[in-house]
């Protein structure tokens, strides 16, 4: 099993295999799909293959400039005028609840909801919080919720969660976070990765425990590691580690078509909802580590985040 694996077995399947691929047929034709962070990378690619499917598609991203120039691109590329741009700043609270009044108000079918947007670098929100914790986690904790009650009205549907592999690595410090909104404070390269690996972490816990409040509704949700991506996530990291970097990732990582398998997977593979709630790697459920299926940590982040966000 996954969580059994060798690290030069996990290596050389994960990363060096390419992975498999979606094999699900579905047109979305009348169906609206939402994909955060779909103006570059796993995300923009993930948005394409819906558009192509027919789905009306929703790209939620921070840049407008950028937003819009992935909008004509999708559109030329797909063929498919039901795409639209619409601003969101997950690292804005504000901006987060506009989005979702706009969609409410606009949007009468919501079916998929693909939380891929995600940063790996240290700084604050527009609320204060640690910008990994704001974005990575609490941006997307506060859409979900603000949006759920319209998924359910148009189920069945589904939330996907962009995760990672590096949850594995992850830990929630509880009391960092209740005394400074963050996953931690320093600045490290190595302390940027772990907290990067924590957000993931706050990732996956946010969907088992979302799980289970969405048990006797026709709403599942499902968290994936899309692979060692070739893709601009990491493009605040520092310059000459970039530049050492970039053979290897050229050669060994996945690109964004084929990062982007396991996405398509989780939002559209039939019969995999009973297993809601659980992880998906190489268009495959794996196993986690008991940290990652803890209920009262799960529970704990869930109440934190209502907090932080203002639902509580």
């Amino acid at each position: 099993r996954f969580v059994h694996d060798s690290p030069v077995a996990y290596f050389y399947r994960e990363i060096v295999v390419k992975g498999k691929r979606c094999t699900s047929k579905a047109k979305l034709h009348g169906k609206t799909v939402i994909v955060t962070g779909s103006n570059t990378g796993i995300g923009k690619t993930t948005a394409l293959d819906l558009a192509k499917r027919g789905a009306r598609v929703i790209l939620a991203c921070r840049s407008k400039q950028r937003g819009e120039a992935a909008l004509e691109e999708i559109k030329r590329d797909s063929g498919n005028n039901q795409v639209v741009f619409m601003q969101l700043d997950l690292g804005s609270l504000k901006s987060v609840h506009s989005f979702a009044e706009n969609i409410l108000k606009s949007e009468p079918q919501l079916d998929i909801l693909i939380n891929n947007a995600g940063v790996q670098m240290q700084g604050r929100t527009a609320d204060g919080l640690g910008l990994m914790f704001g974005v990575n986690h609490i941006g997307h904790f506060l859409l979900t919720n603000l949006l759920l009650e319209r998924l359910k009205a148009c189920g069945p549907s589904r939330v996907v969660n962009v995760s990672s592999m590096a949850h594995y690595f992850g830990k929630i410090d509880f009391d960092c976070l209740n005394t400074h909104k963050a996953l931690g404070l320093g600045t490290s390269f190595m302390e940027v990765l772990q907290y990067y690996s924590d957000s993931k972490l706050c990732n996956y816990l946010f969907t088992y425990e979302l799980a289970k409040k969405l048990k006797g509704t026709n709403v599942t949700c499902y968290s994936l590691h899309p692979g060692a991506i070739n893709s601009e996530l990491a493009r605040n990291t520092n310059s000459t580690l970039r530049f050492f970097l970039k053979p290897l990732t050229a050669y060994f990582f996945k690109n964004t078509e084929q990062g982007c398998q396991t996405t398509l997977h989780c939002a559209l593979q039939e019969g995999i909802e009973p297993f809601s709630g659980r992880f998906f790697s190489n268009c495959t459920v794996k196993e986690v580590y008991d940290k990652a299926k803890d209920d009262a940590a799960s529970k704990k982040l869930w109440e934190l985040s209502e907090r932080l966000c203002g639902l509580a």
